[in-house]
This record gives C-alpha cells, structure tokens and sequence, in this order.
C-alpha cells in the first residue's frame, strides 16, 4: 500500500495513501465510491496492517461538505471501517484525546487537515472541499477546539495534504464570490483571460483559516502535490469515478 507518511514518532503517525495502478481499484480507500467494497476493505486491512493496527481502529465518517466537528471516543471505535452505514453521519471534522484509534478523512481533490496538539495529545482530521473551505469548516473546527477543549493554537501542528491545485481549480463566478465574501482569500485567487475562469488556491485558503485560528504559521505544512497532474494522485474532476485517498491520524497508545 503506498503513502505518504507526514510524521512518524513514539506519539503520533499520521499521512495520506496514494493512487497505485498495481493495488486493487488502484489503491481506493472509499467505500461510498467504489466497484467493489470487497477490494476496498482489503486496501483498508492492508493499509492497517502497515500502521500496526486493527481494521477496528479505524473511525470513518459519512462526509456531506459540512461544517460539522465531531468528537470521537472509545465507543466510536471501528465505526465506518467494515461499512459506510456504520460510520458518523453528517460529519467533516472528527477529533479525539483518545490512543489506537485511527481517525479518517476520504479526498480526490478536496484538502484534507490533519492535526495535533503536541501538549494534550489531541488528534484529528478534517475533510474541506471548496464548500466546506467557504463554510470555513477549518476555522470553526479551531475556534471549537479552543472554546470547547481549551486547546492553545499555537501547540497546535497541522498537515494541508495533496489537493488540486490552483492551476486545476477552475471555477466560474458565483464560487469566486463565495471565496471572495470570506474578506481574506484574495490572495489565493486569480482570473484567467483566455478561458473566462476563476483559478482558486484552496490549499493556501485553509492555511490562512489556520493562521486566523492563531495557529503559527511555521507549524503548517502543505503537501503541493496535485492530485490531477500528480499519477499518484486521485481527481475527481479529471475521472468522475476515482476513488479516494485515506489521510490518517493516530495517537500511539501502550
């Protein structure tokens, strides 16, 4: 199974699985989005078998481009791992103090946040499409950590991970102006003449969500990797059929 690990130490592993042509469906991870769910979960037993753990660690939401955060315990083990009716519903951001739960977030070309807190040991990821992005799912994700957690911002890490880029990210006036409305993603867009489109850096869009959470800059890390151009990658917009990748998170435990 091929990833692409973003950290790996005695309290955290975290990173994203790629698109491989030799792995079954080419490496999809998804079960809402597949030919058969059979193949899926052997990428997944595959992929836990790699990271020392259970497929019943995993903990996988039904994402639906919300804004909703979702507080993951031990009675939340092994949900949506075996079957999507099984996983939380409505959810694009789950979170969790607890160890030897491996929480899941399913992309193609939207971006995917992993994150921890290096003092309480919080881990969690986030699922923001350009939808959730205009919804500023991250920010709130944040501001929730904050208010409701009592998390500082800046023990806080985080990892963009692969995503279209803003060269692929084509879009027509109505999103530009959801983006432009947020009053701080002007920087992150420009117009192409030749082919009358708005060109998004949703990436860089969700940093700056982190940076007005109070999260350092410096504990950002983006993965420029494109999942159109990059073989590596899945993109919905290039194959309406692509599968998904899995970004991941977990607390080592004893």
């Amino acid at each position: 199974m091929k990833t692409n690990i973003y950290l790996d130490n005695e309290k955290f592993i975290a990173g994203i699985t790629l698109r491989d042509e030799i792995e079954r469906e080419q490496g999809n991870m998804a079960l809402h989005t597949c030919v058969n769910p059979d193949d899926v979960l052997e990428n997944r037993k595959r992929l836990a078998i790699s990271l020392g753990c259970g497929l019943d660690h995993f903990v996988c939401a039904n994402q639906t481009h919300s804004a909703n955060v979702y507080k993951v315990t031990v009675a939340d083990k092994g949900r949506g791992a075996e079957s999507k009716d099984t996983a939380i519903p409505n959810t694009d951001a789950i979170y969790t103090f607890e160890p030897n739960l491996l929480l899941c977030s399913f992309t193609a070309d939207c971006v995917p946040v992993t994150f921890y807190h290096e003092e309480n040991g919080l881990i969690g990821v986030i699922h923001s499409g350009w939808l959730g992005t205009v919804k500023e799912i991250t920010l709130k994700t944040f501001e929730h950590l904050k208010q409701v957690e009592h998390c500082n911002p800046s023990d806080l890490h985080i990892h963009i991970g692969t995503a279209l880029s803003q060269k692929k990210f084509e879009v027509d006036e109505d999103v530009y102006e959801k983006f432009k409305n947020l009053g701080y993603a002007d920087d992150f867009m420009y117009y192409n003449d030749q082919t009358n489109k708005y060109h998004i850096d949703n990436q860089q869009t969700v940093k700056k969500q982190c940076e007005l959470a109070g999260i350092p800059s410096d504990h950002i890390a983006i993965d420029p990797t494109c999942t159109f151009l990059n073989p590596e990658g899945f993109s919905y917009r290039q194959d309406k059929q692509a599968g998904r990748h899995l970004s991941f998170i977990m607390k080592m435990g004893n």
